[in-house]
């Protein structure tokens, strides 16, 4: 199974390497649902799917030498780095970047209870497409939003070790 891994990893370098070095796709963006299952790749969790697609993008961005050289001299972000307003107003909608981000919610939280509607700080709105609940009580928490698989999307409060599946609405 590691050397299927391995060998899909560098394809996907080669194949990425050759495509417009500032805009990146995913494995399961470039990847047919049934490749992706059948690579083994469903199994691993968000955090190391994400952690995978990172390792990708770092070295295809910095494989290609005038890449290397703009990130270098500050043209170009470096790969994880902060996206533009602009691009950050549009993420979750369908189609659109995806990447991970931080925000928070105002005031007392009470936790998620099933299409629990989450406004962030920063003006988006996301609704909980789960039914699971997870009753907690804190104050203004910081919260991370990271891409999923398939399109999904998961919030996480910080200093809870616990996920919800969520949709951007607004």
């Amino acid at each position: 199974m590691r050397r299927v891994l391995i060998a899909l990893m560098l394809c996907c370098i080669a194949s990425l390497a050759q495509a417009q070095s500032q805009s990146f796709s995913s494995l399961e963006e470039r990847m047919t649902a049934k490749d992706f299952r059948e690579a083994g790749l469903d199994k691993l969790s968000d955090a190391e799917l994400a952690a995978l697609n990172a390792w990708i993008e770092r070295n295809v961005r910095l494989a290609d030498p005038a890449v290397a050289a703009a990130v270098a001299s500050g043209q170009l972000p470096a790969a994880g780095s902060a996206a533009p307003a602009a691009a950050q107003d549009r993420v979750g909608f369908e189609n659109e970047r995806r990447e991970e981000f931080t925000s928070s919610i105002a005031g007392t939280f009470k936790g998620w209870f099933g299409k629990t509607v989450f406004e962030l700080e920063n003006g988006q709105v996301w609704q909980q497409v789960e039914d699971d609940r997870y009753p907690m009580t804190v104050e203004n928490p910081s919260v991370r939003i990271t891409p999923g698989a398939f399109g999904s999307w998961r919030l996480k409060v910080e200093g809870i070790n616990r996920t919800t599946l969520i949709k951007r609405i607004r």
